[in-house]
């Protein structure tokens, strides 16, 4: 049976050190048996010599009733394990074959598993994007880019290599693989459209396929497209365009009306919350109305998940928590299903969740669920109903004495209601104060910090905890878990109403006694690090800063980051609306670095296509210029996350460092 979470305790002594903070193994992509009674899930690692993250499956009884069982040894990257219809195979993509070349795998799931070796299913070249088990059993939808010709690979091998802007990127096709011949079949009637997203109807009806005109994300994710394809045939139904950042389609039946539901930003805007829309898709052509089944909610839809047997179940953020809701049909609105607050393993517990999987009926779900006092580990139970803890991937996290993690309310400078978290050092109290604080601010800005138990290189609030900080983690205005008002303040206007919600948060806590205003630092990755610069070019109260992988101008964002049309909204303008001035130039860190005092540790990773390197080089070059201390640092072969073991390691010893210096 599985141990107790990991939870600190009076008793708790170890030392937190990076490594053990890098090592911690995580699970990943939770799903359920058709049938409810086994789970399978990844868990990943930084395991191996190679100092990257690799990843196994595991499959565990949904009622507990025996220990998880490792599938793959972890010394390959297994990933995305999906059920047959049937429950007795589980697929999986594994590069066991071919370092960072997926290939479809399946093993029999009937006790042998032990002994059992993965089948494989595909040699596709260039490898396996994403797979989607059919309901016939027979059929296996795949996502997979083309395989290269002769051609090509005579092109590679020679060093003719040049590429044609809008051509560069290999589109991802739907091909539907027949598991009795092995043969791999290319929908072609969706032409040259890059496809992201499959659903099969749970009657074993038509595939719901969401693509994009190109994969670029910048124009794709404006150009996205519904279609249904018939499986037997192949042909093409195209429903017309969906929404920003559509995501998650899901059928579902309503007295023998099939509904085809996704998530997408609300309709008529580039930034603010995500929505559920609805629509029937018609006998032929496009869809003629999508209507919005979350408008007005307070809370913001994160996940949407298909159930077979009725209505779709759902993820809301809400405030520092996540709820579990499920569509009403005859209201067509979310309500949420809950247990007594407070009562442990159950909805009503204040945390988060995620990863949402249901078996067939919907009587029974798998969910990766966190605390404030345990890491995110998978659970199971009934729909609503007490859930059981089924993984232990972190146990050596028991013995570290962590900080107490504060739940927070306050008020903006306008009055708006605000929450956040506050981590205090280790076994001290408020009244111990003051303490030097470093506020954390989260990516995005549609995201938000949640009352959960996080700990990685970028999220390292509880790592600065045990050396002697308060943490402060503020959700400000733009951020996700307040409804799509409070998300989409921000479009155009960031560094507005985001960071005065922060400051507040900031002078509450000095009022408090719990901050000492002369010892402030300020520090965030990706949104958080454009925050981070921006703070301090508006003050000089803080006396330490870190900027990771950060935007500092605005109008260079939309015109390189692979983001680029959402970027442009939230910086206001663009460098091609004319000469100016730009309403993004006001709103760009580098304006401001004129007033800048306060020592910066700038971090980014060098093949960062989401916020370019130049974002960085750009400040750096700035700051010289006016003589600021700071410290310019660029990982290799990293991207807008750090991902090796080694640099990882180093951010976290870094980051300590530049505060343990400075304040």
């Amino acid at each position: 049976m599985p141990q107790p979470a990991p939870r600190p305790t009076p008793e708790s002594t170890d030392l937190l050190t990076a490594e053990l903070v890098v090592d911690m193994a995580s699970p990943v992509a939770p799903a359920i048996s058709s049938d409810g009674r086994l789970v399978a899930y990844g868990v990943v690692a930084n395991s191996g010599r190679d100092g990257r993250p690799h990843s196994s499956v595991w499959v565990a009884a949904a009622d507990g009733s025996a220990a998880p069982r490792r599938l793959t040894d972890g010394t390959a990257r297994a990933a995305a394990p999906k059920w047959a219809p049937d429950s007795a195979f589980l697929f999986f993509t594994s590069d066991r074959e071919e370092r960072g070349t997926a290939q479809l795998q399946r093993i029999l799931l009937d006790g042998s598993e032990d002994s059992a070796e993965a089948e494989p299913l595909t040699r596709w070249r260039g490898g396996i994007g994403d797979h989607y088990p059919l309901a016939d059993g027979r059929i296996v939808a795949l996502l997979a880019e083309d395989e290269p010709t002769p051609e090509d690979e005579h092109r590679e091998a020679e060093g003719d290599d040049a590429k044609v802007w809008g051509r560069h990127l290999p589109a991802t096709r739907l091909r539907l693989l027949d598991l009795a011949t092995g043969v791999v079949r290319t929908v072609d009637g969706l032409g040259d459209r890059h496809v992201v997203e499959v659903a099969q109807r749970p009657d074993g009806g038509p595939l719901a396929v969401l693509s994009w005109a190109t994969p670029e994300l910048d124009p794709g994710v404006t150009t996205a497209g519904l279609h249904l394809v018939a499986p037997e045939t192949g042909a093409v139904q195209d429903l017309g365009p969906v929404g920003f950042e559509a995501q998650s389609p899901v059928w579902w039946n309503d007295n023998g009306e099939w509904h085809l539901a996704h998530l997408a930003v609300t309709p008529g805007h580039l930034v603010g919350a995500l929505a559920v829309i609805d629509t029937v898709p018609p006998a032929t052509g496009p869809t003629v109305e999508q209507r919005n089944l979350t408008v007005g909610m307070p809370a913001c839809p994160t996940e949407l998940v298909q159930v077979a047997d009725g209505p779709p179940l759902a993820l809301f953020a809400d405030g520092l928590d996540t709820a579990l809701h499920r569509l009403d049909p005859q209201s067509l609105r979310f309500h949420r299903l809950s247990c007594a607050p407070g009562t442990p393993g159950t909805f009503g517990t204040p945390g988060t969740l995620a990863g949402l999987t249901a078996s067939h009926s919907g009587e029974t779900l798998a969910v990766l669920m966190s605390t404030a006092r345990e890491p995110r580990n998978v659970h199971a139970g009934p729909t609503g109903g007490p859930l059981l803890r089924l993984s232990d991937t972190s146990p050596e996290l028991r013995g570290i004495r962590w900080g107490v993690q504060e739940r927070l309310g306050y008020q903006a400078s306008d009055g708006l209601q605000l929450d956040g978290l506050l981590i205090l050092p280790p076994g001290r109290t408020r009244g111990q104060g003051p303490f030097p604080l470093v506020t954390m601010v989260h990516g995005g800005p549609y995201f938000r910090h949640a009352d959960e138990f996080t700990l990685t290189a970028v999220d390292c609030g509880q790592w600065l905890a045990t050396a002697g900080y308060a943490v402060f983690l503020p959700n400000p205005r733009g951020g996700s878990g307040h409804g799509h008002e409070f998300a989409a303040v921000v479009a155009g206007a960031v560094g507005g109403d985001e960071w005065t919600d922060i400051l507040a948060g900031i002078d509450l806590l000095v009022a408090e006694g719990v901050a000492d205003p002369e010892r402030l630092g300020i520090s965030g990755w990706s949104h958080g690090g454009f925050m981070a610069a921006w703070a301090i070019g508006q003050t000089e109260r803080f006396k330490a800063a870190m900027m990771g992988a950060g935007i500092t101008d605005w109008g260079m964002q939309a015109g390189t980051g692979e983001w680029g049309v959402m970027d442009a909204a939230l910086g206001g303008s663009t460098g091609w609306n004319g000469p100016g001035p730009h309403l993004h130039d006001r709103n760009s860190p580098i304006s401001h670095v004129s007033r800048i005092r306060t020592p910066v540790l700038i971090l980014h990773g060098e093949q960062d296509t989401n916020v370019p390197l130049g974002q960085a080089v750009h400040f750096h070059r700035a700051l010289r210029h006016f003589g600021v201390e700071h410290e310019f640092v660029v990982y290799p072969r990293e991207g807008h996350g750090l991902r090796e073991r080694a640099h990882q390691l180093d951010a976290l010893r870094r980051i300590r460092a530049w505060y343990d210096r400075w304040l």
